[in-house]
């Protein structure tokens, strides 16, 4: 009844970073946008990384957003609150949860 789930990893390609804070929490905050395909077709996607310089902890959500003002907005976000790496994916619900 339960059983392995292989599940594909999403990769961005052409990765440029379109923004890069370092906040005072030494963690860097990045917007990076790329592509990637979604149903046989190429998008364009922005998303998200953040990196603690003194531990080298690094989290990333590689499409968070086709739209570059969420992406934008979820990072000042995280700065804001000065959010760890690990605790991304969870400001991640409470943003889209908020935006919905």
């Amino acid at each position: 009844m339960f059983g392995k789930r292989r599940r594909l990893k999403k990769v961005l390609e052409d990765r440029t970073v379109y923004m890069e804070i370092y906040g005072d929490n030494k963690v860097i905050y990045r917007v990076v946008s790329g592509t990637t395909w979604l149903g046989g077709e190429k998008v364009h996607t922005y998303g998200i990384e953040a990196e603690e310089r003194s531990s080298g902890e690094k989290e990333c959500i590689q499409d968070f957003s086709r739209s570059i003002g969420d992406a934008v907005d979820f990072a000042e976000m995280l700065i804001n609150s000065k959010a760890r790496p690990k605790q991304i994916y969870t400001k991640a619900l409470s943003y889209l949860c908020a935006a919905i």
